[in-house]
């Protein structure tokens, strides 16, 4: 090698690119020997024939320039030349091997790292995990964040209504009329948003539907200063957007998820609405403290645009819609769904003739009346039973709400386990809702013969904590006996379960200025057993509309 950088290189075999074809015959390639590699000889690193020095690193270029098309190895000269940079574009390699033709050892350093990076660097470990992520649960994910803001924009009322009430002089029949108007839009939108999400989808329902509530919950400081109409025509139609939510995401879900992975997946989601009300609870009274009760309702409402600008980006209606999930998890969700063309009709006759569909009606409803009840009433009853001020009464109320985020997912997984393990959907969902039943009913009653607050608001957290094993049961259930009228089925039982909120809420308001809080909780106990009979008598796991 001379001190110009010129290198003899031998041709003996043709350089296969698309320029130099390969030959159609060569001399046989000698062995490489065990010495080689130590005496800087060995195979080529292309792994094409013949010797090959490496002992010196440098950059190298082939002497193309005799090739012929369809010519022999042997028709090929070497020669030899001063070694540029790079490989001129004149030759024009295919760009796999123009890299492969730069020695490894005189590799540009940013090549290197760039390698480094896309390979082995930290961050690109952590690009590869995001992808490899199933987009089914960032679906889920996303359903879950949009129930964490529906319940955190829900429950401020209930500790905000507490220094409104003071302010404009309400009593608690006016607070309870306050607290039910709610339901008043809820209601309207339970079925018209399960038929909707049925038709066009359940992504541009639920982005909707979260749009609407936020925009209502900004405005509620502003109706309540305008005077009460104007209030209760706010947060009803805050109730219009948080009452296509459920169906719209029963909806998704049912094109998303398979049946395997159906009742964590549901848990997941639910159990935000659940957060959604520890978070609303926990610094709904430390905003009204600091900055007054109106900052509650404008902090979360203006959350609803951070959460529209990933929705619009990420979620899809359903997997054969997402152009960027994978092909083997697109497999998997189709052959456990099937998914057909959207729907055009709703068959309304054959879907009331079922005694599952009003098995599920009936037993959302009496779920429901104790459910809303502590949603609306809670802080109130920690108030003016347990003596607790505004800051404690919100805090406190965080620990129901707590153990039911932890115990629907750990019911969620209870019971696909059990349907993995061969034990029948129908089974699964009695055993979960029955939980979810008698548990809560059981806790009430011990609440009139407690003394203490500490114990009160523990028989409270176990009471929501087996409430929970609801979203295993009948919350699992629409899925379960109609898939592609989820939307539909959640619709209608929902109507129920909003029907249980307004005359539980604003019959809990009377029933305390004619008695007490032990007759409230009497009220749900005898619910929750009646919900308790009609389910297992009546309700299936198996699909009964197709």
């Amino acid at each position: 090698m001379s001190p110009a950088g010129a290198y003899l290189l031998p041709l003996s075999c043709p350089l296969p690119s698309d320029l130099l074809p390969r030959p159609k015959s060569s001399r046989p390639r000698p062995p490489i020997r065990d010495g080689d590699a130590s005496q800087g000889r060995g195979r080529h690193p292309l792994g094409w024939g013949g010797p090959w020095r490496s002992g010196v690193p440098c950059r190298l270029r082939w002497a193309a320039a005799g090739a012929r098309p369809g010519g022999r190895g042997s028709d090929l000269k070497p020669e030899a030349f001063d070694v540029p940079d790079s490989v001129p574009d004149s030759i024009g390699f295919p760009q796999v091997v123009r890299r492969e033709l730069v020695s490894p050892a005189l590799r540009p350093r940013e090549e290197e790292e760039e390698e480094e990076e896309e390979g082995d660097g930290w961050l690109g470990a952590v690009g590869a995990g995001l992808e490899r992520f199933p987009k089914r649960w960032v679906i889920v994910i996303l359903c879950f964040s949009a129930f964490l803001l529906c319940n955190m924009d829900r429950v401020n009322m209930s500790i905000a209504i507490l220094p409104m009430s003071a302010e404009y002089n309400w009593n608690p029949a006016t607070v309870g009329l306050i607290q039910s108007s709610f339901f008043w839009g809820y209601l309207l939108t339970q079925i018209a948003g399960g038929i909707w999400a049925d038709i066009v989808g359940g992504k541009l329902v639920l982005g909707f539907g979260v749009v609407w509530w936020s925009i209502a919950t900004v405005l509620t400081p502003i109706a309540a200063k305008a005077g009460l109409p104007f209030l209760l025509v706010v947060r009803a139609f805050m109730g219009i957007g948080e009452g296509v939510a459920m169906p719209a995401m029963s909806n998704i879900l049912s094109r998303w998820i398979p049946i395997a992975e159906r009742s964590r997946s549901l848990a997941l989601v639910y159990s935000g609405m659940y957060l959604g009300s520890v978070t609303g609870l926990a610094f709904s009274p430390l905003l009204i403290h600091k900055f007054g009760w109106p900052s509650v309702f404008y902090s979360f409402g203006s959350l609803g645009s951070v959460w529209l600008t990933v929705w619009l980006s990420k979620a899809y209606s359903s997997p054969i819609e997402d152009p960027e999930i994978s092909s083997d998890e697109k497999k998997l969700i189709v052959s456990d769904n099937v998914l057909k063309e959207p729907v055009k009709t709703i068959p309304w006759r054959l879907i009331l003739s079922k005694p599952p569909v009003w098995a599920l009606i009936t037993s959302h409803f009496c779920h429901n009346w104790g459910t809303f009840i502590l949603l609306t009433w809670m802080p109130t009853y920690y108030n003016q039973v347990l003596k607790f001020n505004l800051t404690d009464s919100g805090l406190i109320c965080i620990l129901p709400w707590l153990t039911m985020a932890v115990s629907a997912n750990v019911g969620g997984w209870i019971a696909d386990t059990l349907v993995s393990k061969g034990l029948s959907v129908t089974i699964v969902r009695k055993i979960m809702q029955s939980i979810g039943f008698l548990g809560p009913a059981f806790f009430l009653t011990q609440l009139s013969h407690v003394h203490s607050p500490a114990m009160a608001v523990l028989c409270m957290a176990c009471s929501q904590g087996t409430d929970a094993f609801s979203q295993s049961g009948l919350y699992s259930n629409h899925q379960d006996i109609g898939p592609r009228y989820a939307g539909v089925l959640l619709g209608l039982s929902n109507t129920a379960g909003v029907l249980a909120g307004v005359f539980g809420t604003a019959a809990t308001g009377y029933i305390l200025q004619h008695g007490s809080w032990d007759d409230v909780f009497k009220v749900s106990v005898a619910l929750y057993i009646a919900g308790t009979v009609v389910w297992n008598l009546f309700s299936t796991g198996e699909k009964i509309i197709d």
